[in-house]
């Protein structure tokens, strides 16, 4: 099954070549704590994006390792980009933003991203 997913203006969308995920981690740095995210990591070559990127705007903090995407008209981050802690290239897709997927039906590990 492809999971599917977007903002919610639907202006960003996207779709994964891979099974929905069964478990997430949930963070608590900075900027993941306020958007509320649910996230899990994929490679790169399994997420493809549906929509054009002039919708998204990018921000990134810090050690600039991952680059937040967020919709420009309806604000919502369906994903980001950027470096795992093993140096490899991965995509974070916010659960929440996720097309037909049970957040409370995923494993939740909570994540101390404040202390990086």
């Amino acid at each position: 099954m492809r999971l599917r997913g977007s903002c919610h203006c639907g202006k960003i969308a996207y779709s994964l070549d891979e099974e929905p995920p069964t478990e997430a981690i949930e963070c608590n740095c900075s900027i993941c704590r306020r958007k509320g995210s649910l996230l899990a990591a994929f490679a790169p070559d399994n997420f493809h994006l549906e929509t054009p990127r002039d919708d998204i705007a990018v921000y990134t903090f810090g050690k600039q390792a991952i680059r937040h995407q967020f919709c420009k008209t309806c604000g919502c981050t369906p994903f980001a980009e950027g470096t795992g802690p093993d140096g490899e290239a991965m995509v974070v897709l916010n659960l929440r933003c996720a097309d037909n997927l049970d957040p409370s039906a995923i494993k939740v590990t909570q994540f101390d991203g404040a202390s990086l």
